[in-house]
């Protein structure tokens, strides 16, 4: 996942697996930090990083489980940049060197022909030292890392990548909104996205207390503010949406036992209960999440939190699917555009991995 917990593990945002051994098996004894993504150059439509943006160059790695890389997959879903920039799932259970393509056949990446992200990593930094960490871009040409910078690469998808975007694609990040939009997302991310980490990987009573009542807190607040508008920004979908889903759409799953975020459920709260199942029957949002990869990777790979290994049953997902009515608010969820596609047939989630 994005950037790495630097006093946790080894590979990811989440300090969840790979590249320094046996990390996971440390989670919740040292203080949780998040790093900066390492490697931040930007593709862009000038191409001032040296990554001008070009149909088929790019492939965007992911893991289905990760909240910071499913913003991407999303992103590039509502945008249509499906025959843009082609996708590269790991699975979900990482070994020692982190994210793997053991999903493909002859467990190699099919395009890029490599069987760990990592080799991408060192393909750009020998010997580079951090976390191999999702989302990332690899250029497919040399297979180097491009980015791994989570909270840009979004962005430039929506402003950036606008000349191969499908028609009728929505405006995620308008600019008229992006004061007020950076502001929300800043606290969305501190309080609810990375907040959650903070209390399911505390090493203290007080440091866990305090990321609890920040999560809850900020959750109490978000309720509030969409009581009487359906989307953050008000009547479309932005791309501060997209990150409040990635978090609201693990919360009972994984947050609410796994990381001790128990002061209610999502379910429990009517407004982010009905927020969040209109975003996940909205196309482009819950067709890209994969349940079974979010369980399986929390409680299988974060060792250190849930050392037996056991994977629990729940929580029934037939909820997702029942009627919102949030639609009774107004809006117009895609602005002046379109809903995307149907989802590539390469990409679909399994049945069984979802409601």
């Amino acid at each position: 996942m994005a950037t790495q917990a630097t006093t946790t593990t080894g590979s990811s945002p989440d300090g969840d697996g790979g590249g320094q051994g046996n990390g996971n098996a440390q989670l919740g004894r040292r203080p949780f930090k998040r790093s900066r993504s390492h490697f931040a150059d930007r593709i862009t439509a000038d191409g001032r990083d040296g990554w001008p943006v070009e149909a088929g160059r790019y492939r965007l790695a992911v893991s289905r489980a990760c909240p910071w890389a499913s913003r991407a997959v999303v992103s590039r879903r509502l945008l249509g940049l499906e025959d843009a920039i082609s996708l590269a799932v790991a699975d979900p259970i990482q070994d020692d060197r982190s994210w793997r393509f053991t999903l493909d056949a002859d467990d190699r990446d099919p395009v890029l022909g490599i069987r760990y992200l990592a080799e991408a990593y060192d393909a750009r930094e020998t010997g580079y030292p951090g976390g191999v960490s999702v989302p990332a871009i690899v250029d497919v040409p040399t297979k180097k890392l491009v980015t791994n910078d989570y909270q840009q690469i979004t962005l430039d998808f929506a402003t950036e990548w606008r000349a191969l975007h499908r028609e009728g694609a929505p405006d995620l990040y308008p600019e008229a909104l992006r004061d007020e939009m950076d502001e929300v997302m800043e606290d969305i991310y501190r309080d609810v996205n990375n907040g959650v980490y903070r209390a399911g990987f505390a090493s203290t009573q007080q440091d866990y207390e305090d990321a609890y009542r920040a999560v809850f807190g900020r959750l109490a607040a978000l309720s509030e503010r969409l009581a009487d508008r359906r989307y953050l920004m008000g009547d479309t979908i932005t791309e501060a949406d997209i990150r409040l889903f990635s978090t609201l759409v693990r919360f009972d799953a994984v947050y609410h036992g796994h990381f001790k975020c128990n002061r209610y459920k999502i379910s429990e709260d009517r407004v982010l209960w009905g927020y969040a199942r209109d975003l996940y029957q909205t196309p482009g949002f819950g067709d890209t999440v994969d349940f079974d990869h979010i369980k399986r990777h929390y409680y299988l790979v974060h060792t250190g939190l849930n050392p037996n290994g056991v994977l629990p049953l729940g929580p029934d997902l037939s909820g997702w699917l029942t009627p919102h009515h949030r639609e009774e608010l107004g809006g117009r969820p895609f602005g002046d555009g379109t809903p995307p596609g149907p989802v590539p047939a390469a990409e679909q989630i399994p049945a069984a991995d979802r409601p």
